[in-house]
């Protein structure tokens, strides 16, 4: 196997969907095609690729109801990291105005405002993360 720097699919292949449910990989160079197989499977993503010697077919399974499930554990989890991260960013932007106020560069009100400003567009992306988190489990779910 090569042991090259891994390398973007779409920048060794060309990816089209000839049916619904279905993906071909075409490799620019086909002497990348078992490396790019070996890539699908060692992903992990539960795919089967087949190779019939100059591209990779690869059948996307109808989910299964326990997938499904595991999809929106997903979204949860992702959300929660989401979420994490506007809150680091609140954090660092509620200590760079402290800082901003000890060195006298705010009235005590105009402080208080942008404090208040700070934490409603922190709600206002949690709610919006939320609301989409919301609309792909609801998706995921549907059958």
């Amino acid at each position: 196997m090569n042991t090259t720097a891994p390398t973007p699919l779409n920048q060794l292949a060309s990816i089209t969907i000839p049916e619904a449910r279905q993906l071909l990989v075409t490799p620019f160079d086909k002497s990348t095609l078992e490396d790019i197989e070996h890539a699908i499977y060692a992903a992990n993503l539960g795919l089967t690729p087949q190779n019939d010697g100059t591209a990779i077919r690869i059948v996307i399974p109808q989910l299964t109801e326990e997938r499904r499930k595991e999809l929106v554990k997903d979204v949860k989890a992702e959300l929660e990291n989401a979420k994490v991260a506007i809150r680091n960013v609140r954090r660092e932007a509620m200590d760079q105005l402290k800082k901003g106020n000890k060195d006298g560069d705010f009235a005590e009100d105009e402080f208080h405002d942008l404090e208040k400003k700070v934490q409603a567009e922190t709600d206002e992306g949690i709610n919006n993360l939320e609301t989409i988190a919301a609309a792909k489990e609801k998706e995921l779910l549907e059958v």
